[in-house]
C-alpha cells in the first residue's frame, strides 16, 4: 500500500488580496467594539466600504484567482459543487470554491449597505430614524454570523480539501495535501 503524502504548493493571493482581507476583517472587529455613531466608528465603516470599493476593481483588473471571472458562482457552478459534496467527490479550486465566492460576495454586499445605511443616518432626511437604526443593526449582526460560518467554512473546507485556507489567506500560498 503506497502511503506517499504528495504536497503542491501554489501561489494564489496576491498582496493586495491579503492586506484586503485582513484589514476588512480588522475594520469589522474593531466596529464591534466601538461606540456606535463616534467618529472612530465612522471612519472604520467608510474604511471598510472603500476596501470593499477597491476590490470590486480588483476583481476586474487583478491577478488570475482575484478576478471574479475566475471563481464567479453561477448557478451551473454552484450546481455542480454542491453535487460533487453530496456525491463524496472532493474537487480542488486553486482559487475560491464556488460557495467560498458566493460568501464572499455575500460579506462585501452587507458591508456595503452597512456603509449606506450608516451614511444615510447622518443625513438630514435620515437623521434619527428608528428604522434605519434597527436595519443598520441587523446587518451588522447578519455581517458578524456570516463571517463566522465563512470562517467554519474555512477550516472544514480546507480540511476536506487537505488544504490550509487560512494559513494561505496569511502567505498568499495554498499548500494542498494529497495522496
Amino acid at each position: 500500500m503506497n502511503t506517499t503524502v504528495s504536497i503542491k504548493k501554489v501561489h494564489v493571493w496576491d498582496k493586495f488580496v491579503r492586506i484586503f482581507h485582513w484589514s476588512l476583517v480588522a475594520c469589522v472587529l474593531l466596529n464591534f467594539v466601538v461606540e456606535e455613531g463616534e467618529a472612530l466608528h465612522q471612519a472604520l465603516g467608510y474604511a471598510a466600504s472603500a476596501l470593499v470599493g477597491a476590490r470590486i476593481l480588483w476583481g476586474f483588473v487583478g491577478t488570475r484567482h482575484a478576478r471574479f471571472a475566475d471563481f464567479f458562482p453561477t448557478p451551473t457552478r454552484l450546481r455542480r459543487y454542491f453535487d460533487s459534496l453530496l456525491a463524496g467527490r472532493r474537487e480542488h479550486y486553486v482559487g475560491h470554491n464556488p460557495a467560498g465566492a458566493l460568501m464572499m460576495l455575500a460579506l462585501m454586499a452587507f458591508v456595503l449597505l452597512l456603509g449606506l445605511t450608516g451614511y444615510l443616518q447622518t443625513t438630514d432626511m435620515f437623521w434619527g430614524d428608528e428604522w434605519l437604526e434597527e436595519l443598520h443593526e441587523g446587518l451588522a449582526s447578519a455581517l458578524l454570523g456570516l463571517a463566522g460560518l465563512h470562517a467554519a467554512a474555512a477550516l472544514v473546507v480546507g480540511r476536506l480539501e487537505g488544504t490550509n485556507l487560512i494559513g494561505a489567506m496569511i502567505t498568499g500560498v495554498k499548500v494542498r495535501r494529497g495522496r
